[in-house]
């Protein structure tokens, strides 16, 4: 209780935001991004359970290359449907490096090397054709295709998270730290501080006078920015908002820039101890003992909304956060979908606290009124069996402070599992 105490005392009246999920409106929610805003809203909530006032953001760019290729594969799969361009042909679905002819059956092919080949594209087309019927046939910009497609693909995404429960307070849009310059303006204060440099036609960071391995490019030579130039400033941002920390939910692939993004913010006043990264590797999918093969720019893996509809949210996000978040996940399938309690851990957790309302049942049918908490006389238990129940259930509060401390969700999964096993069958 002391612990659980102190932890809320310092915690009171401080802001955190926690950035979790933020992918980009170019498909539906991958695995990945399934593990990811589970472990985001865990966070969250153990958080705000020790007093923080909590804010989920959600980050996207609906700019930049990957939007231009979904908006060009609308457009070819619309044409496709309008019998104005062919299709590409079977082995460049199947592989996305063949080399694919000017033309097929002397149509010319317009779906890009590149594009986005799953069904939910198709779709998308399908929609703007019974809309504007050939209207949009001779209109050669991608940019009308791609502003429907995101708003299509955002409207999944935000069902699909609210399937798990997950509902955003802020949705940032990297567009609009180029619409006030904040980029600019975080690169000429990065200068002002003798921490750009050029070279080879490109600007970089001396990223090795922050105590980093080695240097890294903030704009090519071509003019435009890498990632890390807006992950600066919108990091800045972050604190200029009036956040005391900010908590980035993110996947292994963006393990290598945090390092950078962290000490570029602090030469720029930002508080280093105030921006951590909690880190999750990737999700396998095993079916059948089988790994199931995932591509993404393929479209040929299991959703999030697929495998929801399979096991339900519960299992969906036990099976997420049962293990740290560090670690490589396997998602089992075939576990996740048996309903019995000795086999499936979530079910083993969801028996125990339907047992435990039974009881409070069997006490309303036979006119035991039930104390609260905190006029609650234990004395007449005495079982080892009962005992046992009551130092576990103790503990809870300290466990939950401990896990929220550490950034470290699995714990409650744990201990679930560990309250589950003193109920005797």
């Amino acid at each position: 209780a002391a612990y659980l105490e102190s932890e809320i005392v310092v915690a009171a009246g401080r802001r955190v935001q926690v950035e979790f999920v933020s992918a980009n409106p170019t498909g539906p929610l991958t695995l990945g991004h399934g593990r990811q805003a589970v472990l985001g809203d865990c966070l969250a909530r153990m958080l705000a359970s020790q007093g923080w006032e909590v804010v989920r953001e959600y980050y996207f760019n609906d700019g930049g290359r990957q939007m231009r290729v979904l908006g060009q594969s609308v457009r070819a799969r619309y044409l496709e449907l309008l019998g104005r361009a062919a299709p590409p042909p079977p082995e460049a679905l199947a592989d996305p490096e063949a080399a694919w002819p000017d033309e097929v059956d002397g149509l010319p092919v317009a779906f890009p090397r590149d594009g986005y080949q799953g069904d939910y594209i198709l779709e998308i087309a399908q929609g703007i054709r019974a809309e504007h019927g050939e209207a949009w046939a001779d209109d050669a910009d991608e940019a009308r295709f791609r502003d429907v497609a995101q708003a299509a693909i955002f409207a999944e995404i935000r069902a699909t998270l609210e399937r798990l429960g997950i509902a955003f307070d802020v949705y940032y849009n990297e567009k609009s730290l180029y619409d006030d310059g904040k980029p600019e303006e975080t690169l000429a204060d990065l200068r002002e501080r003798g921490l750009v440099y050029e070279a080879d036609g490109a600007v970089w960071l001396r990223s090795t006078e922050l105590g980093l391995d080695r240097d890294r490019v903030l704009v090519k030579s071509s003019g435009e920015p890498t990632y890390l130039l807006p992950d600066v400033a919108y990091h800045r941002e972050k604190f200029r908002r009036g956040f005391d920390l900010v908590i980035d939910c993110q996947g292994a692939d963006h393990y290598e820039q945090f390092p950078y993004v962290r000490k570029a913010a602090a030469a720029l006043g930002c508080p280093e101890e105030g921006i951590e990264l909690v880190m999750n590797q990737f999700v396998t999918l095993t079916s059948g003992g089988e790994q199931v093969k995932q591509s993404t720019r393929r479209a040929t893996y299991v959703t999030v909304d697929e495998l929801v509809a399979d096991v339900g949210p519960d299992v969906f996000r036990f099976f997420m956060v049962q293990r740290k978040a560090e670690g490589h996940l396997d998602f089992d399938l075939d576990l996740a979908k048996d309903v019995d309690w000795k086999k499936n851990p979530a079910y083993y957790v969801q028996y125990a606290h339907a047992r435990t309302y039974g009881v409070g049942r069997k006490a309303a049918e036979t006119g035991v009124a039930l104390p609260e908490p905190d006029g609650l006389d234990a004395s007449p238990l005495e079982l080892p069996e009962e005992i046992d129940l009551l130092k576990k259930l103790g503990e809870f509060p300290e466990v939950v402070a401990r896990a929220a401390q550490t950034r470290e969700p699995h714990h409650l999964a744990y201990y679930l599992r560990d309250l589950a096993g003193l109920w005797k069958p």
